[in-house]
C-alpha cells in the first residue's frame, strides 16, 4: 500500500503541513485544496488529503466521506468563476500522475477552446494567483 510516509519529501505534504507555501482556497483538519502553480486555466485547483496517501485506494473507507465532501465544497468555489469545469485524477506515471500523493483537480473551463492542448502550461503569477484565490472566496494565506 502506498499509505506509508514517502522516501522522499513530499511538496504536498509539505503544503499540507503548512511548510511550503500555496493559494490555500479551501481548508479544514484532513484535506486542503489549492491552487495548481502550472494551472490549465484560472482557478485550477488540487484537493488534497494531509494524510499522505498515494493513491485512491489507499485512502482509509472512514477518510472517504470528508475528502469528497472537501472536494464537493471546492467545485462550490469554483462555481463563483464558471458553472462549468472538469474534475481529474491521475493514478500512476503512465495516467500523467507528477505529483505521487493523491490529488483531484478541478479546472474551471471557460470559452476559450481546449486547455489541455500541446501548448505548454505557464506558472501562475503571484500576483494573479492572490486575484483568483480572492475570486473564489478563500482565505488569501500562502
Amino acid at each position: 500500500m502506498g499509505s506509508a510516509a514517502p522516501a522522499a519529501p513530499c511538496i504536498f505534504c509539505e503544503i499540507g503541513a503548512r511548510r511550503a507555501p500555496a493559494y490555500v482556497v479551501y481548508e479544514d483538519a484532513t484535506t486542503i485544496a489549492f491552487l495548481d502553480i502550472f494551472p490549465f486555466t484560472r482557478g485550477h485547483l488540487l484537493v488534497v488529503p494531509k494524510r499522505h496517501v498515494d493513491r485512491l485506494v489507499d485512502l482509509a473507507p472512514s477518510e472517504y466521506a470528508g475528502y469528497m465532501g472537501a472536494l464537493a465544497q471546492s467545485c462550490r468555489q469554483v462555481e463563483r468563476l464558471t458553472k462549468d469545469y472538469n474534475i481529474g485524477l491521475n493514478q500512476g506515471k503512465l495516467a500523467g500522475q507528477i505529483v505521487f500523493h493523491l490529488h483531484f483537480h478541478v479546472i474551471p473551463r471557460y470559452d476559450d477552446g481546449n486547455p489541455f492542448g500541446p501548448s505548454p502550461r505557464r506558472p501562475l503569477a503571484e500576483g494573479e494567483g492572490v486575484g483568483v484565490v480572492r475570486d473564489l472566496g478563500g482565505p488569501l494565506r500562502r
